[in-house]
């Protein structure tokens, strides 16, 4: 295996920047589509595979899970052989696996097929994160990352929306094969159009050099404290959205179209805001953006658990968008910048985050033993806790002065 040393980015036509930019983010917005595109259709699902709710809520932690699992050895992968194949294979893998759920009759079928279609996905957004810092410079990077994270969220609000609103016309298993046939011409176009750079590779080490390199990460301070919030993050954002479709149903009556339309709204701040907020993280560093997006996520679950009336909570789904959208991508470039092998750090990065994206969900359901309204304040609460630590723990994240300024 490799452990990759943080080098300068190579020199690559701006050109070819922008289409490498555009390809990974078709990709991210396809992947996130297929994962959240199953939250709203817990109902629907349960029923079709006559089985308990709670078991078919399973399907989310077991597909991000393994994807998170997976991606601590998919960057190493990604040193030996290269950026570009690791995210083609896994690309034409996902579409493959993703048809294939759609044969599920049981519900074991299904989450079994949602394992290993996330185990595919763990070579798609983490490389194409990684290739980003390997091309784009730190002092703008923070612009593509904006660009990546807008695609997340408005994967994320269309698969949502997608599930509850297309569900009902199509039936679920079109769906998936929808989202397989997007992604197979996506791989396509990629080779074709040569979207994707050939960057030269490092030398290759030894498994054991690939666990010196996960414990060299984690002894520095920056990434452990980065690495924390990206997981206590995804905890909280996952946590709250997974469900939010069982509460909109509980809460507010809301059928499956109603249900998909106020989701709709979670991905507009990612998809308009994205590259600005990416912008001024690189203008004014991230040491005020990051707390402020954590703080804002805990409002957002602290609203929710008001009896508000439902175009409150449509705000309140949008604004928890922000949250993310002011979080996540700032880590995830601080993750790009940290000493060592990038592959492995941006490998450990997205194992936090989808662990944390599963641990959300199956806490979230073990709080609600208190209740929707109470489950919502803990979350709230332990966010605001955090987003005060924030402050603190990200201080020096401070813009960095280049050359000439």
């Amino acid at each position: 295996m490799t452990v990759l040393q943080e080098v300068a980015p190579p020199s690559v036509e701006f050109a070819t920047e922008r289409r490498m930019l555009a390809l990974i983010c078709s990709a991210a917005f396809l992947v996130f589509v297929q994962t959240f595109m199953v939250a709203p259709l817990i109902p629907r699902l349960s029923t079709v595979f006559a089985s308990p709710i709670g078991w078919v809520a399973l399907a989310v932690p077991a597909y991000v899970v393994p994807q998170g699992i997976a991606t601590l050895w998919g960057g190493p992968i990604s040193d030996r052989f290269g950026r570009r194949g690791v995210i083609l294979v896994s690309l034409l893998l996902f579409a493959v696996l993703t048809a294939v759920t759609a044969s599920a009759e049981r519900v074991g079928e299904f989450i079994v097929w949602r394992v290993v279609t996330g185990v595919s996905a763990a070579g798609i957004v983490p490389i194409g994160l990684t290739l980003i810092g390997d091309v784009v410079p730190f002092e703008r990077r923070g612009q593509a990352v904006g660009w990546l994270f807008g695609a997340i969220a408005g994967g994320t609000a269309t698969g949502a929306a997608a599930g509850a609103l297309l569900e009902p016309l199509v039936g679920w298993q079109s769906l998936f094969l929808g989202v397989a046939t997007l992604c197979a011409l996506l791989a396509v176009a990629a080779v074709a159009g040569q979207a994707l750079p050939l960057l030269p590779r490092p030398v290759a080490g030894s498994c054991r050099a690939v666990m010196r390199g996960y414990l060299n990460l984690l002894s520095q301070p920056r990434a452990r404290r980065t690495y924390g919030y990206v997981m206590l993050n995804a905890i909280l954002i996952s946590g709250v959205f997974t469900w939010l479709g069982v509460y909109l149903h509980d809460r507010f009556g809301l059928d499956g179209v109603g249900i998909g339309l106020v989701l709709l709204g979670y991905g507009i701040p990612g998809l308009v805001f994205g590259p600005l907020i990416g912008r001024l993280a690189d203008r004014y560093g991230r040491a005020r953006i990051i707390p402020l997006g954590v703080a804002l996520t805990g409002l957002c679950a602290l609203l929710l658990a008001l009896p508000l009336p439902l175009n409150g909570a449509r705000v309140a789904i949008v604004l928890l968008s922000l949250g993310f959208d002011l979080t996540h991508p700032s880590l995830a470039a601080i993750t790009t910048d940290l000493q060592g092998g990038r592959g492995q750090a941006v490998a450990l990065m997205a194992f936090s985050l989808f662990t944390g994206f599963g641990l959300g969900s199956l806490l979230f359901q073990l709080a609600m033993v208190l209740g929707f309204a109470g489950a919502l304040m803990l979350f709230g609460v332990v966010a605001w806790v955090a987003a005060a630590a924030a402050v603190f723990l990200f201080r020096e994240e401070r813009p960095r002065k280049t050359a000439g300024r």
